[in-house]
């Protein structure tokens, strides 16, 4: 049954009475507040959390422009995992397959057809053991494994699908390292952050992380950092939907109530641009080129964004120069590790994005310089992801179909079905 037209209208005269409530000239200004007295040095209980690498700007490069510009970089790899994504069984299993794949700018399909396969599982049954050692199919190019999750009261989904994606992303990063010349760039965060947030969920979860397995994982992704250090090859991560609320916790924390849910919607009020175009036109952000400036049409000449900023709240606490990395050694400069990140956004779809990348990177100036160049003309010309994440993405995602029959795969070897839910039944998802 659909919503009748008089609730429709009902229901949207509700718009008009919580917008009547919202200043958004108010917003402007505590976004321009942020942007020039807290994020120069953002503290949280004593600790700088936010801190700009270099200068502290705003900037544009029109679309056109930044499309048609030499890319810094003349190859770039992409790399990405997907995941069938975590299933219960009846036998008390919890199952979760994750692919790894990764992709080049220009095209490699020798690379392309390289795989990594993880299958996690965790058991309520304590005497059971899944474990298993690495195996090679399809003449090499695939390397596959079973990891048998540690037990846990709860969370078990979260916690097969957490080291079955980041086990496979890390493995395969670095066993085609040296395939990298240029630039390698993850699909997301840098970090398996998934992992260094588990603290914050529960106690149980905290102590896993520290675990062998959860361990050995992260550690992954830290020789992955010290490899690329020792080649002189820049690692970074392309966030497409970034979440951090480093900034607006820390504020809420000193007593200032943010209007925003996170990050990035304070970035997005601080990099769109309204009203008249010729405000910025020499490329920075003045004072009357930012968001607080009188609200009107959004401009969609250029890309806006920011420079580089130290990040250790949050889960980048864990990779801070005074984190403990979960025990794992780090045979660099602590600092080195440290995740650093600049913010662009898109007017054309109003999309943010995040770019990170590990500070041994980004304390050369030039380096920043050729990464910021490299990320804008990729999302100008795309208007998306650059081209190698994009083709990773496609490379290792699993669809529907793909997803429901590896299912019926795993029910015919356990002889087992799926534990249906309402939901299942409702959305189509279970076979009667």
């Amino acid at each position: 049954m659909t919503l009748d037209p008089i609730h429709v209208e009902n229901i949207a005269r509700l718009a008009y009475g919580i917008a009547s409530d919202v200043d958004t000239t108010d917003h402007d200004d505590l976004a321009e507040r942020v942007w020039r007295d807290w994020l120069p040095e953002l503290r949280r209980d004593g600790r700088v959390v936010v801190e700009p690498v270099g200068d502290h700007e705003r900037r544009l490069a029109p679309v056109d422009d930044a499309a048609l510009a030499e890319r810094p970089f003349e190859t770039v790899h992409g790399l990405d995992s997907g995941t069938i994504n975590p299933t219960t069984f009846k036998n008390g299993l919890v199952v979760d397959v994750a692919h790894a794949a990764m992709a080049s700018d220009p095209t490699d399909l020798g690379l392309h057809r390289d795989r990594t396969i993880v299958a996690t599982v965790h058991a309520g049954d304590s005497t059971a053991d899944f474990d298993g050692d690495w195996t090679e199919r399809d003449e090499g190019h695939t390397r596959q494994r079973v990891l048998h999750a540690p037990r846990v009261n709860r969370y078990a989904e979260g916690v097969v699908h957490a080291l079955a994606l980041y086990l496979a992303e890390g493995t395969h990063a670095l066993d085609h390292a040296e395939e990298v010349d240029d630039l390698l760039v993850l699909d997301g965060p840098i970090y398996p952050k998934e992992l260094f947030t588990w603290d914050d969920r529960n106690p149980e979860l905290g102590a896993l992380a520290r675990e062998a397995k959860p361990q050995a994982v992260v550690e992954k992704y830290v020789r992955l950092v010290e490899r690329f250090v020792e080649r002189n090859v820049p690692l970074v991560g392309f966030v497409k939907n970034p979440s951090s609320g480093t900034v607006v916790r820390a504020l809420a924390r000193k007593g200032v109530e943010p209007p925003w849910p996170d990050d990035t919607a304070l970035f997005t009020r601080l990099l769109e641009r309204r009203g008249d175009p010729d405000r910025s036109g020499d490329g920075v952000f003045g004072e009357t080129g930012a968001a607080g400036s009188a609200r009107g049409d959004r401009l969609d000449d250029a890309l806006t964004f920011t420079t580089w900023f130290h990040s250790r709240g949050g889960a980048d606490a864990t990779m801070a120069a005074d984190g403990d990395a979960l025990g794992i050694d780090r045979e660099l400069d602590p600092e080195l590790y440290e995740p650093t990140f600049m913010i662009v956004y898109d007017p054309r779809t109003d999309v943010t994005y995040k770019l990170e990348a590990p500070y041994a990177f980004t304390r050369d100036a030039e380096t920043r310089d050729r990464l910021t160049r490299q990320v804008l003309a990729d999302v100008a010309t795309t208007r998306g992801p650059p081209e190698a994440v994009a083709k990773a993405d496609e490379l290792a995602r699993i669809d529907a179909t793909e997803k429901a029959a590896l299912r019926r795969k795993f029910e015919e070897r356990f002889d087992s079905d799926q534990q249906a839910t309402y939901d299942d039944l409702r959305w189509g998802k279970t076979r009667f």
